[in-house]
């Protein structure tokens, strides 16, 4: 009996050292390295104080321009060379087009204040430069550059049509007070373009000055400006936008910082092939401001009494403004189609200014949160293109409210053919969001996407249902990888 029982328990012991002896000798898995997002943000420079530097008086903001490049030789050089400058981007393809084009805010069609053509004065009071008036402003002059916009921290900095420092701005106090640009020059434009606080984007507004964490875990939590993503080299900015353009270079990704997987649960870094990071963590938008999500052009002109102007406008039209706006979602790998002057509007259905590219099956396609604002603006009744209206200055729409006269002085300009006969038609425009990041206890939960009532349809991103259920995508094989067999 007892030799049995010591013949089990040796059986046993050789079991368990079989079993402990590897692992004992086993080197351990390297762990995942953590994410560490400070080590990519770059150095701000220390400010320098310009009092002694730059004592004024200026008369004028390209005298400012002229002392400032006494020192900084090329800085006005550098900002010729940008989209700031020349509000157009590199030549690429377009959709349905032969040949290239520089495509940007100078030459292009939205369903916001419509276009830059014919309307300088109004639109170009964001620009980097000073005069921008009409189509023979010299974008070869280095005195037009405007140093304080993007420089003035003395906070007393505007500008005005034209571009032109407003009336009463005391350009010595901005330019001794300049260093790196800061949220509040950066939003001066980006926060109110399209005529107002929080028009456009839906994540980019006034609230992000100084928010707290909830509106923005970046700005508020840690503290950072727009140039800390948006890197700087030459005056050149990462980041760009399928409002303005096609492709996706230069472009500012999560990843500039955060791990591409950063994520403690695997499960969740799971989903990080298929799904962007801003769908989970932005899920809404607009959080302190309204944005707009509808235009109606065709309504303006109209004397309304006590009329909200956000709301309503004579000069504008009607409008739908919306807070806490949850995203609408779809595939997109960066790039998109675009509408160019000239094209011929949808057939059917609105027509859409940009369309995202993307698909399931494409490798390189992530879903993604879009604000899709819907328009409805003029066209060309005979010749079925889009038109440009002359809103600003004398004969213009805001002036006359003579929709065929502000259309005949627009097409002059734009070289548009104008039939005479004018309607108006639903538009779309896709804006991709990437601002206004929550805190990760308010990203999306497994419930909110994987319901029977979840945010997302499953269709119509061309699953045949939750993926949970049905399974994941199937992905084409990219080119590369085919030729690398």
């Amino acid at each position: 009996m007892n030799a049995r029982k010591h013949s089990w328990i040796g059986i046993l012991f050789l079991v368990g050292a079989a079993i402990a002896l590897p692992l004992l000798f086993m080197t351990p898995g390297e762990k995942p390295k953590a994410d560490n997002p400070w080590e990519k943000i770059p150095p701000h420079r220390p400010q320098t104080n310009h009092a002694a530097l730059l004592p004024g008086p200026f008369e004028d903001g390209p005298a400012v321009t002229r002392a400032c490049l006494e020192c900084h030789e090329d800085a006005a050089f550098e900002v010729m060379a940008t989209a700031h400058w020349t509000w157009e981007g590199e030549p690429v393809r377009v959709d349905g087009h032969p040949g290239t084009y520089k495509l940007g805010k100078k030459n292009l069609i939205n369903n916001f204040c419509i276009s830059v053509q014919s309307n300088w004065p109004g639109c170009t009071s964001c620009h980097a430069g000073y005069g921008w008036k009409d189509e023979n402003f010299d974008f070869s002059n280095t005195e037009l550059v405007d140093c304080l916009v993007c420089h003035d921290h003395s906070g007393t900095y505007a500008k005005s049509k034209g571009g032109l420092p407003a009336e009463g701005v005391d350009l010595a106090a901005a330019a001794q007070s300049v260093g790196g640009p800061t949220r509040e020059t950066c939003g001066g434009c980006h926060f109110k373009g399209g005529g107002g606080d929080a028009v456009k984007h839906g994540d980019l507004d006034t609230s992000l000055m100084n928010p707290p964490e909830r509106v923005d875990v970046h700005m508020g939590k840690v503290g950072l400006v727009c140039v800390d993503c948006h890197w700087t080299e030459k005056h050149e900015m990462k980041g760009r936008s399928i409002s303005v353009s096609v492709d996706d270079r230069n472009q500012v990704s999560c990843s500039d910082c955060h791990l591409p997987k950063p994520h403690e649960d695997e499960r969740i870094n799971l989903h990080a092939d298929a799904v962007a990071c801003q769908t989970c963590h932005i899920p809404e938008v607009a959080l302190r401001e309204r944005t707009k999500v509808h235009w109606d052009w065709s309504k303006a002109g109209e004397d309304r009494e006590n009329a909200d102007p956000h709301e309503y406008l004579k000069i504008k039209g009607e409008f739908i403004m919306q807070a806490n706006l949850e995203p609408e979602y779809t595939w997109f790998d960066g790039t998109a189609s675009r509408y160019l002057m000239g094209d011929k509007i949808a057939e059917s259905g609105p027509t859409v200014l940009n369309q995202p590219h993307g698909d399931i099956g494409d490798p390189s396609s992530k879903i993604w949160p879009f604000k899709v604002h819907r328009g409805k603006q003029v066209y060309d009744e005979v010749y079925k293109t889009l038109l440009v209206p002359q809103t600003v200055g004398e004969g213009g729409y805001w002036d006359k409210f003579d929709w065929d006269q502000a259309l005949r002085m627009g097409s002059s300009k734009t070289g548009l053919a104008y039939s005479g006969d004018y309607g108006f038609i639903e538009t779309e425009m896709f804006w991709p969001l990437t601002h206004m990041v929550a805190p990760k206890e308010s990203a999306l939960q497994c419930t909110q996407c994987h319901s029977e009532d979840g945010i997302l349809d499953w269709k119509a991103l061309g699953y045949e249902g939750d993926p949970i259920d049905w399974g994941g995508r199937k992905v084409r094989q990219s080119a590369a990888a085919v030729e690398g067999r």
